[in-house]
């Protein structure tokens, strides 16, 4: 996610980039990026993290995004990369096949930049944001069902467990209620209107956060798949980075990253409990990373939170590959990223 704006000079080619990502110095000074090491950007955006990895003489970088919209702004900076960077428009959660499909069986380095881009936020015409009207769209990649298609026909139970699990909305049956009430009279078709009628049942202090905050994050992680597709990553990740290859994560909200530290946790064994092993007890498993640095996650110093007031829940955690062969798809973590059974939700 590229947050905030700048027009800093940068010695990578393409010179300056529209958005400085949040935590960008940190995050390529995790990756370790070395003269001739191929990296995959997976959240290529406005090409921030790919620009700053270029810097480096002889680095390669395989930029994926689902937005046709960031591959197309993109063009520019591949001729200037003269070779060294390949762009692909495709979700983060293939990046292992992506990047064998090019030629690479092992990467140098993963980078992820979790979420939306200002770039997303800033067009009405994505419907991603309440500050302009637009259409209530918020597809990344314009494929698949809308927002407004959740909107308008998903019953009310789904609906509110969308905005408990997704938003941590607590006034989620409420708002569920009365969209369901309400657009049998007039669809939602507009970020408007769908704003007003969660300011309307649930309003908010002054000084809080907009009341549509939560159930627009809520709809966009549910259109797009986020959590799923992050999911996946961290575990393309680990198939496709080299041993001593680097991964680098950086998120925006708790849901990303508890998902980012669970997987971290299991894979350095730190999730593990050491206790001595019963007979017939299987060992567990080698870690598959290790942190890197070990004192984490990584917040904003106060410079850049001062430049960029969006940056204040971003995290980064950051890790490097062992030599220990990469482990199946890790059910508990797909857990996290799904609505649970209908069973299974709170009443």
């Amino acid at each position: 996610m590229t947050t905030g704006r700048g027009d800093g000079a940068s010695p990578a080619a393409g010179g300056p980039a529209r958005h400085i990502p949040v935590l960008r110095a940190e995050a390529i000074a995790a990756l370790g990026v070395t003269p001739g090491g191929v990296y995959l950007d997976g959240t290529f955006g406005a090409g921030g993290y790919t620009r700053a990895i270029l810097a480096t003489p002889g680095a390669r970088v395989i930029g994926l995004d689902r937005d046709p919209t960031a591959i197309a702004g993109g063009y520019d900076l591949v001729r200037e990369a003269q070779g060294r960077l390949t762009l692909v428009e495709a979700r983060f959660g293939d990046l292992d096949a992506q990047a064998r499909a090019l030629g690479f069986e092992a990467l140098d380095g993963v980078a992820l930049d979790i979420g939306v881009s200002s770039m997303q936020f800033d067009e009405a015409g994505r419907g991603f944001s309440f500050r302009f009207d637009g259409p209530l769209d918020m597809r990344m990649g314009g494929a698949g069902r809308s927002a407004a298609d959740i909107v308008n026909t998903v019953d009310e139970e789904e609906l509110a467990d969308i905005l408990y699990h997704f938003g941590e909305e607590r006034a989620s049956r409420r708002i569920a209620r009365a969209v369901v009430a309400d657009r049998r009279a007039t669809p939602f078709l507009t970020t408007r209107a769908l704003a007003e009628l969660v300011a309307r049942v649930n309003p908010g202090k002054p000084r809080d956060i907009h009341p549509a905050t939560r159930t627009f994050q809520a709809l966009r992680i549910a259109v797009n798949e986020e959590l799923v597709e992050l999911v996946r990553a961290l575990e393309a990740a680990e198939r496709i980075l080299k041993p001593g290859g680097r991964l680098a994560v950086v998120t925006f909200h708790s849901l990303e990253d508890r998902i980012v530290k669970q997987f971290l946790a299991a894979r350095t064994g730190r999730g593990v409990a050491r206790s001595r092993l019963l007979p017939g007890e299987p060992a567990a498993p080698a870690p598959t990373f290790e942190l890197d640095p070990p004192r984490q996650p990584i917040a904003p110093g106060e410079a850049e939170l001062a430049d960029n007031p969006r940056a204040r829940s971003a995290k980064l955690r950051a890790a490097r590959r062992t030599e220990a062969p990469a482990r199946a798809a890790d059910a508990t973590l797909m857990r996290l990223a799904t609505l649970p059974p209908r069973d299974d939700r709170r009443r």
